[in-house]
């Protein structure tokens, strides 16, 4: 017969609060098989845990029951405690006595008899428990990391620090993402390439780093420690290792298309690199506006390249890659201004977004630093900021705050006062939010120190007059309409998940949420980490987030794959489902159910009298299963089962409450 063990736990007033813990500890006494039963301030704590510890072994409990919090919060805990005094780390179950009950309820009487209700099922659940083992799979000593921007580069850096070999992938044909576009940095206003260039540079001269740029990752199979990524490296048209980025086939060709990375305010080449600081310095072909893609004649790239670097016939390139462990870090796009077709944006060309502002002051942008309107490339006298352009807005937008918006907006009124001496400038604003270090004291410079002027309100209409751009707002503090007429208007862009952020969370067996972020295991406990092992989360994939705290993350993301990257061999999940291989028909309905890809068809052989029979049944990869059930609400012949949530075990606790 099972000797139980209960505790229940008073969570400070959490639980205590709202459960009369008294009521709970001597109904529990009364229950079938608990032989102990004890209540302490905080279980979780290490006397509460030593209280387990002597109980076990003061009474011989070879089963025990938590009542307290979410499993979610400590059950790896109380497992680690029962199995230092000798039990099997799942001869435990948790009552949740706090997310479940305390805290959402306010009648004591109703909370204290449902705490009794689910102590009482899980004691019925535990007495049905049976000792798991878990089995342990080897580790590939490599990561990967998806994403070449700040985040991505910081992440590869720290775990190739650590010793460990790293294949970082990129999209674009040059490391640096966003940040690369950036001019200035906040609070500090020190130049972003000089932060940014440096590291680039390391990445691609680390010797534990491998860099595959212009590639994308198509297609990732296997499961922590053992992950098989296929990598598309696209043709460039160049072959990276003859070109030098001398420059002469870009300076040669005659084809001039609007800049990707100037964001269509200046031009680029048919063959190009993205921008002066590019790394690597390789030249790219851009098919679709090259002339002998379009037409079969032109070639003049070719005719100048000392090197003999140009390659027309050069084909995409499928590369296998085997890695451990996965940071995800995929960063951002700006949100689509044409939603606010008030503001006019794309129809005037006066309006731009932040990010564009950014080019225009880069000394590196088409104007070379000089702040000039698109339209005339004058120097514009009064600029008109408008904040919250896509955030904070369920209606045309996304209800989420951006938070990086204040901060650039304040960074670019104080460039704006001191490239353009004497200039007008005006910032509408829904609220001023200043989160970081140093923030605040930045948003008072541009609002005190600069002269720029804050007017709370929204702005209903941007048109053009006379050669100027006419704001019309609202200043909600002095109860009067603004009119503004302005040479330049920036609109705060938003930051929203890149387009393709769900596809790539199908491709990795990650979630992510409704806005397309990819979402982390716990916000507070596990906030780099996914719910499938092994991969890990980095930077604005995750949500938006300005660089000091993308780098933060970066570095979090890096330390916990760089400690599984340190491990010779990993314990697999023991609560896995398992097959009941004389139950089941080989339907195989459980294989696209499964999330994790953890189910396949097997062949086994039968006797049936004289003859042996082959058929097909499913097979569960301990490796890869997560414990999550699915399959077996999908199974028709009740022949899978999920250890630790047994048919007999649910049974049991439904039993336990509806006798």
């Amino acid at each position: 017969m099972p000797r139980i063990g209960v505790f229940v736990c008073w969570c400070g007033s959490n639980i205590a609060a709202t459960v009369d813990i008294g009521q709970v500890t001597e109904a529990a006494a009364e229950m079938p098989h608990v032989v102990c039963v004890e209540d302490n301030k905080y279980t979780c704590s290490e006397p509460g845990q030593a209280s387990i510890r002597q109980a076990i072994a003061q009474h011989g409990l070879d089963r025990v029951v938590v009542a307290a919090c979410s499993p979610r919060m400590h059950e790896n805990t109380f497992r680690k405690t029962i199995s230092a005094a000798g039990l099997n780390p799942y001869l435990l179950e948790i009552a949740n006595i706090r997310e479940q009950c305390s805290w959402v309820h306010a009648d004591r009487v109703a909370a204290t008899a449902k705490a009794i209700d689910l102590v009482r099922m899980a004691v019925a659940k535990v007495a049905q428990h049976s000792a798991l083992t878990s089995s342990t799979s080897p580790v590939t000593r490599r990561a990967m990391v998806i994403g070449g921007g700040i985040a991505g580069i910081q992440a590869a850096l720290d775990i190739a620090d650590a010793g460990h070999e790293v294949v970082v992938v990129e999209r674009s044909p040059t490391l640096g993402g966003h940040m690369a576009q950036l001019d200035k940095t906040f609070p500090t206003l020190d130049c972003s390439a000089c932060i940014l260039t440096p590291k680039m540079v390391e990445v691609v001269q680390h010797p534990k780093i491998t860099l595959y740029a212009y590639s994308e990752v198509e297609k990732v199979d296997g499961y922590v420690g053992s992950f098989k990524v296929t990598v598309r490296r696209k043709a460039r048209s160049v072959d990276e290792s003859k070109c030098t980025g001398c420059g002469a086939c870009w300076e040669k060709c005659p084809v001039k298309v609007k800049s990707e990375f100037d964001l269509g305010l200046g031009t680029r080449k048919a063959i190009y690199v993205p921008f002066p600081q590019a790394v690597p310095a390789k030249a790219t072909i851009d098919r679709e506006h090259c002339i002998y893609y379009l037409r079969g004649r032109c070639r003049i790239c070719e005719r100048f390249c000392e090197a003999k670097a140009i390659v027309f016939d050069q084909q995409d390139e499928i590369i296998n890659v085997e890695v451990g462990a996965i940071v995800v870090a995929t960063g951002f796009q700006q949100f689509d201004q044409a939603a606010y077709g008030e503001y006019g944006y794309g129809e005037y060309p006066d309006v731009i977004t932040g990010l564009e502002f950014e080019r225009l002051v880069n000394a590196s942008g088409p104007t070379e630093g000089k702040i000039k309107r698109p339209s005339d490339g004058k120097v514009p006298e009064t600029v008109v900021f408008i904040k919250c352009v896509g955030s904070r807005d369920e209606h045309k937008g996304v209800p989420y705050c951006s938070r990086t918006c204040c901060m650039y907006t304040a960074k670019h009124a104080i460039l704006t006062r001191e490239k353009i001496h004497g200039s007008k400038v005006f910032i509408f604003y829904m609220d001023v939010r200043t989160p970081g270090k140093g923030y605040e004291e930045f948003y008072r410079r541009a609002s005190e120190e600069d002269g720029a002027r804050y007017l709370r309100g929204r702005v209903s209409r941007v048109y053009p007059k006379g050669g100027k751009m006419v704001v019309l707002g609202e200043d909600t503090l002095l109860g009067r309409k603004v009119i503004v007429e302005a040479d330049l208007v920036v609109l705060a862009s938003g930051m929203i998940a890149q387009p393709d952020a769900q596809e790539m969370a199908r491709k990795l067996g990650v979630s992510y949420d409704q806005h397309g972020f990819l979402t982390e295991a716990h916000p507070k406990l596990r906030p780099v980490e996914t719910n499938t092992a092994g991969i890990f989360l980095a930077g604005a994939c995750q949500g938006p987030k300005d660089i000091p705290d993308t780098v933060a993350q970066a570095c979090a993301a890096a330390s916990k794959a760089a400690a599984l990257l340190n491990r010779e061999a990993l314990e697999a999940e023991a609560m896995i489902a398992c097959v009941d291989e004389a139950r089941c028909s080989g339907c195989l309905w459980c294989e696209p159910v499964c999330p994790y890809k953890a189910i396949s068809a097997k062949t086994i052989s039968e006797r049936v009298g004289r003859r042996t029979l082959t058929r097909s049944v499913a097979e569960v990869n301990p490796s890869l299963c997560h414990g999550c059930g699915a399959c077996t609400v999908a199974c028709r012949d009740s022949a899978l089962n999920l250890l630790g949530f047994t048919n007999q075990q649910i049974l049991a606790e439904v039993e336990a409450v509806c006798p």
